[in-house]
């Protein structure tokens, strides 16, 4: 992240660990040992010297550079384009907030998550803990969706057909009645709006439960709903399922990049264009925005692909752990079908279903 501060791409820090992963035969990055990490961290550290990028030693002359870096992002390219898309003003300006690190990231017992107060899939103003965390890892790993997530509760892992064994509220009871018990005191006494929380555990004790941050969060109400009509052949050309975090029924083209983008609206104007990827980082918001939908192999209902997509009111699916997207070579595989830039396909934003080719869509009646 210190390089990617000086406008190091991300991919570039991939490339690097990939390289060691199967130079090592190691597939997650939490098997590598200490001596192993420490090598892959001294390659980044090389990585940055070759382009020019001086690295302070001292940590607090590092707190400085940091600090620096977030007050001149408020006016980098990147932010405008985000705040012009996201319809926020530029006159607010940024702040930072230094405060001790805790860490999600001790133990497989420890952990981090995002959560919301009400559930963006079902009607009314009833609080259902949902959203996303994961063991051993911190909260950044959560909001980027470079880890595999985990749902907040039963009822979400129910109607999101993920696995229901392992749950906040199966596998960390008092975590989850904590948090349980705090958003009732915001909504219920407090009278706040529903809300967006991020938090830490370090441990399953109540007392070494966190909140880094929570906000208003935003629920669209949605006039039209669109379904697939299921036909004789629809079984058969069901790929898999994801996480569905907006819209309906989609089918579109398949698209990698905006160059793809651009050549399919002037060849079919009307077509609905999907967009292919592993994961999206910040920088991919243009993508998002000019796309009609999302699917993603990684990242849960609270990723940074998930409240995009849902906040610009696209239809999407995220965390798709079959699918192999291959976004250089603008091609990608899903349960042994392949498809490259071009292809029909076929996305449920509401069930998460995902099928191959084009589907008839029809329109149901909304909420």
């Amino acid at each position: 992240t210190y390089g990617m501060a000086f406008g190091l791409g991300r991919d570039d820090f991939d490339e690097i660990i990939s390289r060691y992963k199967k130079e090592l035969g190691i597939p997650l990055k939490r098997q590598f040992s200490g001596q192993q990490m420490k090598k892959i961290a001294l390659s980044y550290k090389d990585y940055i010297l070759e382009n020019g990028i001086t690295l302070e030693d001292s940590p607090f002359e590092q707190l400085y550079v940091v600090i620096q870096k977030v007050f001149d992002s408020w006016d980098s390219y990147k932010a405008r384009t985000f705040r012009s898309i996201m319809g926020i003003s530029d006159d607010g300006g940024t702040a930072v907030t230094v405060q001790t690190m805790v860490f999600g990231n001790l133990s497989q017992q420890s952990g981090a998550g995002v959560l919301f107060t009400h559930s963006p899939r079902l009607p009314g103003d009833m609080i259902r803990l949902w959203g996303d965390f994961t063991t051993g890892n911190q909260g950044e790993d959560v909001v980027s969706g470079l880890v595999k997530t985990l749902p907040i509760s039963l009822r979400q892992a129910e109607l999101e057909k993920r696995e229901q064994e392992m749950t906040l509220e199966s596998h960390f009871p008092l975590l989850y009645q904590a948090i349980r018990e705090i958003a009732k005191s915001l909504i219920y006494d407090g009278e706040w709006g529903p809300q967006e929380m991020e938090f830490t555990f370090e441990s399953p004790a109540i007392q070494d439960l966190y909140f880094l941050q929570t906000r208003d969060m935003g629920i669209r109400e949605k006039s039209k709903i669109f379904s697939f009509v299921l036909k004789e052949d629809s079984e058969s050309r069901l790929l898999g399922h994801g996480i569905g975090v907006g819209g309906g029924a989609m089918s579109g083209r398949a698209v990698f990049n905006r160059s793809e983008m651009r050549r399919w609206r002037e060849q079919e104007p009307e077509t609905p264009l999907i967009l292919l990827r592993a994961d999206t980082v910040p920088d991919d918001i243009k993508e998002i925005y000019e796309a009609d939908g999302l699917l993603t192999a990684r990242g849960g209902s609270t990723s940074h692909a998930a409240i995009v997509a849902y906040r610009l009111g696209k239809t999407a699916v995220v965390g798709c752990s079959s699918l192999i997207c291959l976004e250089k070579e603008s091609r990608c595989s899903l349960e042994e079908t392949h498809f490259k830039g071009g292809d029909w396909i076929s996305i449920d934003g509401h069930s998460g279903a995902i099928y191959s080719g084009k589907m008839e869509i029809e329109e149901i009646t909304g909420r």
